[in-house]
């Protein structure tokens, strides 16, 4: 189980999920999607059950998995004082971003010319969350975890975002995002329900990521 506060948030999760697969969780508010998303990145402590993340044991080292995963709430994590490209730029250098994929992040999501001279704090929402998808795809994870990733985007941006899954996936990442859209979880190749901190549907397999994923 996942704990928030000491107490339990998650119990009887029972999830596997295979290299190169885009999962979608659906669910009510409150049943835990959030949370599995955040102990999936280490951020959240798990006690008393086998959980496991591109090889990692989340319940003996929760911190290692971090540096491989890119998460995605429903805060963007951007620094306020920066402008768009200097959040862009610190972004590449962090990675080793070659100035091609820097380009192409950038103009997947429209953050370039006179919005790249803006401070992140005078942005709206969906402007800041098209700055943290390009740096999510500078960053180049392995294990891409997005909590309601089309919130605050128009829909030549929410079809950028499709897309841009669809081809994390295809040079073998692994996708797992939680969304209430109903059309928009279509693109997903499997479907989780989580309900009441369950897997309705789970399977035998204990929650694991495999080492090998290229997620």
């Amino acid at each position: 189980m996942a704990l928030l506060d000491r107490f339990p948030a998650l119990a009887g999760v029972d999830l596997s999920v295979q290299a190169g697969e885009m999962v979608c969780l659906r669910g009510p508010n409150g049943a835990g999607k959030s949370t599995l998303l955040r102990a999936c990145a280490g951020l959240v402590p798990v006690r008393g059950a086998r959980a496991e993340v591109l090889g990692f044991d989340l319940r003996a080292d929760r911190r290692s998995v971090r540096r491989h995963v890119g998460l995605l709430g429903h805060r963007a994590p951007l620094y306020g004082d920066l402008r768009v490209d200097d959040q862009v730029r610190h972004c590449a250098e962090l990675h080793s971003a070659a100035p091609a994929e820097v380009t192409a992040a950038v103009e997947r999501f429209g953050i370039g010319g006179r919005l790249g001279a803006v401070a992140i704090r005078r942005l709206s929402e969906g402007q800041q969350r098209r700055v943290a998808l390009a740096c999510l795809t500078i960053a180049r994870p392995r294990l891409w975890l997005l909590d309601e990733p089309h919130a605050g985007l128009d829909s030549s941006n929410r079809d950028a975002l499709d897309d841009l899954l669809a081809d994390a996936v295809t040079a073998g990442a692994t996708v797992m995002f939680a969304t209430h859209e109903v059309g928009r979880a279509g693109a997903a190749a499997r479907q989780v329900l989580l309900a009441g901190g369950r897997i309705e549907e789970g399977s035998p397999t204990p929650p694991t990521i495999g080492p090998n994923d290229a997620a």
